[in-house]
């Protein structure tokens, strides 16, 4: 019963998690997206960059983090339901289908609320991608399931 409750926690956590990087406006989630490529081109090059050079990488890499950031948050997210439905049930590719179905609505929810958030907008792209990334959080979970399975008769 324990477990059931913390894999619910799980999931709730990263709906909600998702749920506050989506309510950030625009300018507040273009400077998070800002830092982090500063802060890895700077550890990388082992110095500060300058303006100019902050502006290159911020303008070479945004999109790239922006789109990764969705596909890692989603993976992570699908992993998560596809866990806590295990509590549940022995998975199949039923579960699975479930899950990332699950996902979806969840993906196509969070860019609706998008769009009510300042500077902020709803993209299909981004349904697509933090769908394929809940989706392969939940395969590399059911293929992890799956090979134990076989392994332990």
């Amino acid at each position: 019963m324990i477990r059931r409750l913390v894999k619910l926690l799980f999931v709730l956590f990263f709906m909600i998690v998702i749920f506050s990087f989506s309510e950030e406006n625009g300018k507040t989630s273009t400077r998070h997206s800002d830092s982090v490529i500063i802060v890895f081109s700077e550890s990388i090059l082992h110095r500060k960059l300058t303006s100019k050079e902050k502006e290159f990488y911020i303008d070479k890499f945004v999109y790239v983090v922006r789109k990764s950031a969705h596909g890692f948050i989603y993976f992570l997210f699908g992993i998560s339901i596809i866990s806590f439905i295990k509590e549940f049930t022995f998975l199949s590719w039923k579960q699975v289908f479930f899950s990332t179905l699950f996902v979806l609505l969840y993906a196509c929810s969070d860019e609706i609320h998008q769009l009510f958030i300042s500077g902020r907008s709803g993209e299909i792209f981004d349904v697509f991608i933090d769908t394929i990334g809940g989706f392969l959080g939940i395969s590399f979970y059911f293929k992890v399931y799956e090979r134990r399975r076989i392994k332990n008769g």
